[in-house]
């Protein structure tokens, strides 16, 4: 059981996750849990899996019984998006650059589109990220009680869209509010 969540759109050849890029995605023994809600911009998600693991879910997992359906928008966003990465492999080239250049300036070595910094203390990471959203940089910021104590920390996320000036801004406010 493989979890794309963070793989579809940004690891592989043209966004087709971890799963493709190991040369797995014909194996009937794997099983792919994937988001529609990150790099493909909808919502909702996806267990990809022979017919026989499908049918058992579909049978007597309750979560996915009781669930409602997706929306056929929802469904339809996320074949566009699938079509817009398979006509632009550049654009996984540039969240790949995007990231590595964002990773640069925070010390860090991204294998996808997220990074989570972490800064001193709850107080540190709410200044950071209040200095950054005042400069038009959106960032999260997650601290106690959602994280444990001692692990405030930025999150910091790639996007390909993002143009040269606003990335070379974004860089340059992170080196000042990252240790």
């Amino acid at each position: 059981i493989v979890d794309e969540a963070h793989g579809i759109g940004v690891a592989g050849e043209s966004g087709r996750g971890l799963v493709h890029a190991a040369g797995l995605g014909a194996s009937g023994d794997v099983v792919v849990t994937a988001t529609l809600s990150k790099a493909l911009g909808s919502q909702g998600g996806a267990i990809l899996g022979s017919a026989a693991v499908i049918e058992h879910v579909v049978n007597t997992a309750r979560p996915f019984i009781y669930d409602t359906g997706l929306a056929p928008a929802s469904a339809g966003a996320a074949t566009e998006s699938l079509a817009i990465l398979a006509s632009d492999p550049d654009r996984v080239k540039r969240l790949h650059d995007v990231a590595r250049t964002l990773g640069e300036a925070v010390g860090q070595h991204p294998a996808g589109a997220v990074m989570s910094v972490p800064l001193a203390g709850p107080d540190e990471a709410l200044a950071a990220q209040a200095t950054c959203r005042e400069q038009d940089v959106l960032v999260g910021c997650f601290r106690p009680p959602s994280t444990p104590d001692g692990s405030s920390r930025l999150r910091i996320t790639a996007s390909a869209r993002v143009s040269d000036a606003d990335l070379a801004h974004a860089t340059a406010l992170l080196r000042n509010v990252t240790p």
